[in-house]
């Protein structure tokens, strides 16, 4: 029975961009292992890229997005 919840995609498995969960970093671009960040009341956010430790000031929070898994693809 199929899943009344489930959606179609609208690209085909191999046109799909690859996943890209954490942006790059704005000062060096190269991809973080992880990015952490802080805000107090009326100031901007910093976020801090690991490993490279760099700093950016942001005026709003990220947006954070959870991607489900690419499903897996048909055998050859």
């Amino acid at each position: 029975m199929r899943d009344p919840h489930a959606t179609p995609l609208a690209a085909a498995p191999e046109c799909l961009p690859a996943p890209r969960p954490l942006p790059d970093c704005p000062v060096c671009a190269d991809p973080p292992e992880r990015i952490s960040w802080r805000q107090r009341p009326g100031r901007p956010v910093t976020l801090v890229f690991d490993p490279c430790g760099h700093r950016w000031s942001s005026p709003a929070p990220p947006v954070l997005a959870v991607t489900p898994p690419l499903p897996p693809l048909p055998p050859s």
